[in-house]
């Protein structure tokens, strides 16, 4: 270490001040200069490689809006305390190699993620640092630290039950308490001098995502919205404060998960967990503090369930890698004919299956960038097993167009539902068995196909079962007003058992 040490953050999707590794070893130099890089490579059409492969869009304007406003309300908090953030636009690599040598940094600290895109930046970023500037990495985007877990990352069991039971009844095993927001010294001088341009922070229609000038105009907050979904740490730590201690929804988060209408069925911190401003650890004191001052039951533990599947997922990229974005996933199933056609794509993409729940929430993701866990799978499962669409396809759209995309959990959780994943045996959800049951009254798929209104719950479901004497009664015809089933789904079941 030089007698004056210069340090770079390099902030990726960790934007938070709180519980952040990679920041506090970075403020424990003399000077530090945070960094954000927006990468065109995150923004734009991409190809999907591999055998079968295809163009999609990287990230949507709803995503895109969220991490603007993350990346600025970071830049207020650091200002806040004395730094600032020198946001540029390029390659990582090329971005943190110049500022590296602009103020002679000793070390970049960043933190390290097990996914395949992830890890290539990362690579890149090392390789191109100046000599004399070293790379260091920190792990800390999960609940449970990797080093701290009962078995190596290498064994982590392949399905989450056993991983689940082997951490939870591991006496040692504890989710680390989180960190401190750490005191920054200041910033190099080449920055404070003004030599050095800490840069503007882009708009959606500046990364190229957005067509109008306006950009706000592309992505309005729909009023069916669940929640606004506003990017930063600052309204994600808000979020938590509401949804644990002021509405008091926390004690009945297992009965009411599963939900689909409304801001508070669910906790739905995935957007600032999945941008890094919340951190899990934070989550996890919260949900302990609520559980010795008000109640501890399944509720509460079932919050701590939840991320621990997030962890799950986190932990099977890092053993298995890229093999997790591969058709065949890590069953290797060669076995599966994927024998969809764009033309179903399309119009479960559109919302315009002719299945009424899917089609709801497809029409709810596209409008506002989120929809249920109970959707999700319900939606996935529709387009793998009864379409027979290459699940990745699916899953590529849902990256473009999730405001709370995580490349683990959104693909891990394809692939669990798609049979090529993290569980051994073949199943899949019956779309309209599970619209029944949650959405009993059709309330919520009359909110997103507002033509099925006329509708009484039953047919609402199942338009398709109406008669064209029935269809004409209720004034909902079939290929006029709302689409006729892109396909039979019945017999799609048939093909399933």
């Amino acid at each position: 270490m030089s007698e004056h040490e210069t340090a770079l953050w390099w902030a990726r999707r960790d934007l938070r001040v709180h519980d952040n590794y990679a920041l506090t070893h970075a403020a424990r130099a003399d000077d530090v200069l945070p960094v954000y890089v927006f990468d065109p490579g995150n923004y734009g059409e991409r190809e999907y490689g591999g055998p079968e492969s295809f163009a999609f869009e990287k990230t949507g304007v709803r995503r895109a809006r969220f991490v603007v406003e993350s990346v600025r309300d970071l830049r207020e908090s650091l200002r806040d305390g004395g730094n600032d953030l020198l946001v540029a636009r390029e390659s990582p690599a090329r971005a943190l190699a110049g500022v590296a040598e602009a103020v002679d940094a000793d070390v970049v600290y960043c933190e390290r993620y097990p996914t395949p895109e992830e890890h290539d930046a990362r690579a890149a970023v090392e390789a191109a640092l100046p000599e004399g500037t070293r790379l260091a990495t920190r792990w800390g985007s999960t609940l449970y630290h990797p080093e701290d877990l009962p078995m190596a990352v290498a064994d982590v069991p392949d399905t989450f039950t056993p991983f689940r039971r082997d951490v939870e009844h591991a006496p040692d095993c504890e989710p680390r308490d989180p960190l401190d927001e750490p005191a920054l010294p200041p910033v190099p001088d080449a920055l404070a001098d003004g030599d050095l341009d800490a840069g503007t922070i882009p708009t959606p229609t500046d990364l190229g995502v957005a067509d109008a000038t306006d950009w706000r105009a592309v992505a309005p907050t729909d009023e069916r919205a669940v929640l606004p979904f506003d990017g930063g740490e600052t309204r994600g730590l808000e979020r938590v404060r509401e949804y644990v201690w002021q509405r008091d929804r926390l004690r009945q988060y297992k009965q009411t998960r599963n939900g689909l209408l409304g801001s508070d069925y669910s906790s739905k911190f995935s957007p600032w967990l999945a941008h890094g401003c919340l951190s899990p650890r934070y989550v996890n004191r919260e949900v302990e503090a609520y559980e010795r001052e008000r109640v501890a039951n399944d509720s509460t533990y079932w919050l701590g369930f939840e991320l621990l599947w997030r962890d799950f997922f986190q932990f099977q990229f890092a053993k298995h890698g890229s093999q997790h974005f591969q058709r065949d996933g890590i069953r290797e199933r060669d076995d599966v004919e994927w024998t969809g056609s764009d033309r179903l794509l399309d119009a479960w993409k559109r919302g315009e299956t002719g299945v009424p729940f899917v089609d709801a929430n497809m029409r709810e993701l596209n409008a506002t960038g989120y929809m249920s866990n109970r959707g999700r799978q319900n939606a996935a499962s529709f387009l793998a097993n009864n379409c027979r669409v290459d699940w990745r396809r699916g899953a590529a759209y849902f990256e473009t167009v999730l405001v709370d995309y995580d490349p683990a959990s959104n693909y891990g959780n394809w692939a669990y539902q798609s049979q090529v994943g993290n569980d051994a045996r073949d199943s899949y959800f019956d779309v309209v068995k599970q619209a029944r049951r949650y959405d009993s009254d059709a309330d919520y798929v009359k909110r997103w196909c507002p033509e099925l209104e006329p509708l009484p719950p039953e047919y609402a479901h199942e338009p398709w079962t109406m008669t064209p004497a029935e269809q004409e009664a209720h004034g909902v015809v079939l290929g006029e007003d709302y689409p006729e089933p892109v396909l039979n789904l019945a017999a799609s079941y048939e093909k399933l058992r």
